[in-house]
């Protein structure tokens, strides 16, 4: 091993101490401690201004900014008792993090000192710089303003010294420079056009919320062993590592017991977590070596969106103070699993869950069923779309590995609904629809008590399935902004809500009773959106074949997927919704194209410099080694004897020369063919260029290097290995 690697491995694999300072209070008695949440306002507003933010946050009434000052006031006092000295507006451009400018609670008195100070006018609004944010063209260099604006809905939190605001952030021209803008449009069309579908089972619904509760999975790497791995350091994946002996064919990861040193960096970001007002509740290993998740229990959409956000930071934070770096990547190491973000999305009313089985009454099931079958509609009709909203250069290499969804939308409904919606659809007359509950089985161990069984399986091969009160949207990537998808789906469901609407009153028009004209629309949809509803096996040759020829989007080229967001379909979808211009949908795929083609870019530049400067370098080295003991060994023995013994050598002398020399040609020819690439100044083409080219030289010259991985000298070679890499110790 290289003096370098074994310092490095050797000081990760040292036993740290294993410390967590543990409050004395219940997680209920902290929780929250450093939000701004309404328990806080009530405390901190006049109670005037405080009925009136509540309406606002709750009712999503129009904000009279004649509350702002009395506001912010508040907001100021509660944030500096609590020890902030700063402030920030908080957003989420289109880099797939977060944004933060912080200033400090000073202006001048006017006799030659500072007084601390924030009103209104700063809490409302601040003016980022809207030409150095990703914009895809909106602004230019020279036209720099832009603006964010406080989203009341989501609560301002304490990170550090920093009141945090949450905000939305648009161009000087209006158009949306972030993933928050357009997300609450969506929730406000999903909401308005859900409601009028609610008035037909239920008058007195007056809002519908869109709930989110994401899984996140993550990897964790010793710190020493990372800062070693210039590819993790600079593109989050591995490059090149061969498999190691062992990794997780075993299956004893998954679920197994938390190592020390992981449950102590959990108690850790759990703590944190649960002061911010982040209601983590789940942890457990993943299958593959290193690999992990949380979840949180299930939150309206906005504020699920906020809390992941804030959570990937939190977990960076945390690593480093127990010397783990956290990978969110959806594929740091290959030929183990990837990680996903399982969106698990549902609706709810003021007055219950709507995507809840079965109901109390027949009327309940046919909303029930209603909601569903129109949201199977809606991920048909823009299944295209769904994919690009989780596509990424990053994702493209876990969907459709063992371990992931395929890059095909389609939807596991389960076998008692898909029975039901069999039955809707063969049956020529109005029936009252039954739903079964929970079953009960018992087992013959008479200590176990009764099992209640669910109505329906899960299919992890699904990437939208149907799993008892929520459809888990499972193919998000680990380090995406949960926003993208959530964008797509609820503008999708608007649009086609506001569709059956439109359809069930004609009907009614033409005379149809109210419950025959929807099971009459129902019918039909049911029909129509056949093709998306499959139960099977999603990783088959078969299904692949199936699905195109149901009509489905098959596309595997990430940058010609995004050209579904400029579809007309798509177009139409999000101005009728009013979610996005398409001015705006050209912009964001602008910097899609862009995005992929600079992430693929610097892999490509990384690799090359690896190969060159450390595994060619290696590996010659360790081959003059070869060649002067195959001169040695004619110098000891006869010839035929020292052709015999130096057989096997002068093989790898061999295998060390073809191999290095396919790595430099490669890499020579991979780095000619960016050149080409770069020269092509259309977004979309470039990046087409770069999936169709530099990602397969990469793959090729990858091969070759971990060939050689398994070839040369472990002592000399510099990288962390694989079986270094993924056992914390």
């Amino acid at each position: 091993m290289s003096k370098l690697r074994f310092r490095v491995v050797e000081t990760a694999f040292k036993k740290r101490p294993v410390e967590v300072a543990v409050p004395k209070e219940r997680p209920s008695e902290y929780f929250a401690k450093y939000v701004f949440n309404k328990e806080k306002m009530f405390r901190y507003l006049p109670s005037k201004v405080y009925a009136k933010l509540i309406d606002v946050i709750d009712n999503g009434a129009p904000l009279d900014r004649s509350i702002a000052d009395e506001v912010a006031a508040g907001m100021k006092k509660w944030a500096t008792e609590m020890g902030a000295t700063h402030y920030t507006h908080w957003f989420h451009p289109l880099t797939e993090g977060t944004a933060e400018k912080h200033d400090a609670f000073v202006e001048h008195d006017g006799k030659g000192g500072m007084m601390e100070e924030f009103t209104g006018k700063l809490l409302v609004q601040q003016e980022p710089d809207a030409s150095s944010f990703p914009n895809g063209g909106i602004r230019n260099t020279f036209e720099a303003r832009g603006y964010s604006a406080w989203d009341p809905s989501s609560p301002a939190f304490i990170v550090d010294d920093t009141l945090c605001i949450p905000t939305i952030f648009v161009a000087y021209t209006g158009e949306s420079l972030d993933y928050k803008a357009p997300l609450l449009k969506a929730l406000r069309a999903v909401d308005k056009a859900a409601v009028e579908v609610c008035h037909y089972f239920d008058p007195e619904v007056k809002k519908v919320y869109a709930y989110l509760g994401w899984e996140q999975e993550y990897f964790l790497v010793d710190e020493g062993l990372y800062a070693a791995r210039p590819d993790l350091l600079m593109t989050g994946r591995t490059l090149t590592g061969h498999d190691s002996a062992k990794n997780q064919q075993l299956e004893d990861h998954y679920f197994g017991a938390i190592p020390p040193r992981v449950a102590a960096f959990m108690k850790d970001l759990e703590i944190e977590a649960l002061k911010l007002g982040i209601p983590v509740k789940t942890r457990h290993n993943e299958v593959a070596p290193n690999q992990f998740e949380l979840a949180p229990i299930f939150e309206e959409c906005n504020l699920a969106v906020d809390h992941n956000m804030l959570i990937m930071a939190l977990m960076r934070k945390v690593a480093r103070n127990h010397g783990f770096r956290v990978l969110l990547h959806e594929k740091p190491f290959k030929g183990v699993n990837g990680s996903g973000k399982h969106n698990n999305w549902s609706l709810g009313t003021d007055t219950g869950v709507l995507l809840h089985a079965p109901g109390k009454t027949p009327e309940e099931n046919l909303r029930f069923i209603t909601f569903v079958v129109n949201t199977l509609m809606a991920v048909y009709r823009h299944n295209g779309l769904l994919k690009a909203s989780i596509s990424s250069a990053t994702n493209a290499h876990r969907l459709g590995a063992n371990e992931a969804p395929p890059a095909i939308i389609s939807s596991f409904l389960g076998k008692q609904l898909s029975q039901v919606l069999d039955h809707i659809e063969e049956s020529t007359k109005d029936e009252l629809i039954s739903l079964s509950g929970k079953q009960g089985m018992k087992l013959d161990i008479p200590q176990i008590p009764e099992l209640m069984i669910d109505n329906t399986d899960r299919n992890r091969t699904s990437p939208f399935a149907f799993t008892g009160n929520r459809f888990e949207f499972r193919a998000v990537g680990s380090e995406a902004n949960c926003a993208s998808a959530m964008i797509a789906l609820n503008s999708a469901l608007a649009e086609q809500l506001a569709e059956f609407k439109k359809d069930v009153d004609e009907l009614i028009e033409k005379g149809e009773p109210k419950i025959s004209a929807i099971l009459d629309v129902v019918r039909r949809y049911i029909k129509i959106c056949k093709p998306i509803h499959f139960d099977g096996n999603g990783y088959s040759d078969e299904w692949k074949a199936e699905a195109a020829r149901r009509g489905l989007d098959c596309e595997t080229s990430v940058p010609v997927i995004f050209d579904n967001y400029l579809k007309p379909e798509s177009i139409a979808m999000f101005e009728a919704t009013g979610v996005m211009t398409k001015k705006e949908l050209e912009a964001r795929n602008e910097v899609k194209w862009e995005m992929y083609t600079k992430k693929i870019q610097i892999e490509a530049r990384v690799l090359g410099d690896l190969a060159m400067n450390h595994i060619i370098p290696v590996a010659t080295q360790y081959q003059s080694e070869l060649i002067d003991n195959v001169y040695k060994m004619k110098g000891l023995f006869p010839a035929e004897k020292a052709e015999k013994l130096s057989a096997k050598n002068l093989e790898l002398i061999e295998e060390i020369a073809n191999r290095t020399a396919f790595i430099k040609e490669h890499v020579d020819a991979m780095i000619e063919a960016r050149k080409v690439a770069n020269k092509i100044e259309c977004e979309r083409e470039k990046a087409i260029a770069y999936h169709d080219t530099i990602v397969p030289a990469m793959e090729e010259i990858r091969y070759h290097i971990d060939k050689l991985e398994l070839i040369v000298d472990n002592q000399m070679w510099t990288l962390p290995k694989y079986r270094e890499l993924l056992f914390i110790r």
